[in-house]
């Protein structure tokens, strides 16, 4: 799913247009940039459900009952909202907040129940996950959709610039890495 949140990002400059693209980006992957130093602190992990093909597409079950817990990614979706309040203004605090949430949503589609809701899973209540890598063409699709829909709404807001040389290298730039993240993803590369 890591090219469908890219391309959410690159959506949301349309209705966040002076919030830098790198912010974006990095706010569409904070809670597995998070989940990373957690890993590497062994308090987070990952787990191959197919271990002869450990980078098959969806072939994780996830074990981040912080970064990725309901009220945990509330969390550090407020946290990075509120900091880009702070240097961006009122309209790019909202925009990266939910970014940073939408990362968990689109998550919820596509894991299998491996979403905690409070941070740990305190209470051990039911984990989330709609599942939808078990279904690797309809996983793919929406990832496709939101790739092309976010090149497309990218490109469109780059248009409206003054610079229209520059709005369209951006633009195949953009729909070019867009494209090859999603090829490296479901091919599991």
């Amino acid at each position: 799913m890591t090219s469908g949140h890219f391309g959410l990002a690159v959506a949301a400059k349309k209705w966040a247009p002076n919030l830098p693209l790198w912010a974006l980006s990095v706010s569409t992957y904070l809670l597995d940039i998070i989940f990373l130093l957690l890993w590497v602190a062994g308090i987070e992990s990952l787990t191959p459900l197919d271990p002869a093909h450990p980078n098959a597409y969806g072939s994780l079950l996830i074990h981040a009952d912080y970064t990725h817990s309901l009220a945990g990614a509330l969390l550090i979706a407020l946290f990075a909202g509120w900091f880009a309040h702070r240097r961006w203004g009122k309209r790019s605090g909202i925009g990266v907040a939910t970014v940073v949430f939408s990362h968990w949503l689109l998550d919820l589609l596509v894991h299998r129940p491996d979403l905690p809701i409070l941070p740990g899973n305190f209470g051990n209540l039911p984990k989330l996950g709609f599942g939808l890598w078990e279904y690797p063409r309809a996983s793919a699709g929406l990832e496709l959709i939101l790739v092309i829909v976010g090149a497309c709404l990218y490109f469109y807001s780059k248009l409206k610039s003054d610079q229209r040389r520059r709005a369209w290298i951006a633009g195949l730039a953009i729909s070019v890495f867009l494209f090859l993240l999603f090829t490296v993803d479901t091919l599991g590369l």
